[in-house]
């Protein structure tokens, strides 16, 4: 491995539930023994990449990277980029569709295109999801890595509803079957009447960094309609996922 992708290896290490790590965790997390692991610390300091937090000594990313993601969102938003595959979906389906980004084990609804019909679910932004009641948080959930689906799992879930999943076993069967099948249903999860179905929107890496999903009134759900509407959705963030990437993504490749 050359010396970028090492020190591109070792920044992949941190993540949102990862967010300092020391350099033990870091030789352990990449693979790497502590003096190249702390070879390329250093270097990737000098250029503000990683920064130390000099109470902890624990390692951080740097504000350089804060830097390139400002200038990247700038010129190709995550909005802005998937706003017209959110419009389509909705004229497509006839209901709601709506887009979420990942919030602190939640998904925020950042974009919502509503039913032109009367009977119709209203999402609003800024609307929270939890990840095992609703069809964008399952979706997310079945992209997501397994350390971080079982974390999830071992805590104390809030049922919503009487449908709302909170059994962590019933739950792993759930996930296996959205990634089998490409996209979430939730049956009034998390509000009774409402049906709705999900896909991941997945980074370079195959990742989840949100959800697109469809919502409806659950009497218009048959199961014609749903598989309709799921392979609707399953497409429309297939390709919000490679505009984002620029390379398609396999929205079925969950093998992590």
């Amino acid at each position: 491995m050359s010396t970028v992708g090492k020190a591109v290896t070792l920044l992949e290490a941190f993540d949102v539930h990862r967010p300092q790590l020391g350099l033990t965790e870091l030789a352990r997390l990449t693979g790497f023994d502590k003096a190249t692991t702390r070879r390329l610390l250093l270097s990737l300091a000098s250029h503000g990449m990683i920064e130390q937090n000099e109470t902890t000594r624990l390692y951080r990313l740097g504000p350089a990277l804060v830097r390139f993601a400002r200038i990247r969102e700038a010129h190709f938003p995550f909005l802005e980029s998937a706003r017209s595959f959110v419009v389509a979906l909705a004229e497509e389906t006839g209901e709601t569709a709506h887009l979420s980004e990942f919030d602190t084990d939640y998904l925020t609804s950042t974009y919502v295109e509503e039913s032109p019909q009367a009977n119709r679910v209203s999402v609003s932004v800024g609307d929270r999801f939890p990840l095992h009641a609703t069809a964008s948080g399952l979706a997310y959930l079945a992209a997501a890595r397994p350390d971080y689906v079982e974390t999830y799992l071992t805590r104390s879930l809030e049922r919503h509803t009487p449908f709302t999943l909170t059994e962590p076993d019933i739950l792993r069967q759930h996930l296996g079957e959205i990634r089998q099948r490409g996209y979430s249903i939730s049956d009034q999860g998390r509000a009774q009447g409402v049906f709705s179905v999900g896909a991941a929107i997945l980074d370079g890496e195959g990742l989840p960094i949100g959800a697109l999903a469809v919502a409806s009134p659950a009497v218009r759900a048959s199961g014609d309609t749903a598989e309709r509407h799921g392979r609707a959705v399953m497409l429309a963030a297939g390709k919000i996922s490679a505009r984002l990437n620029g390379r398609a993504t396999n929205t079925k490749d969950r093998t992590r």
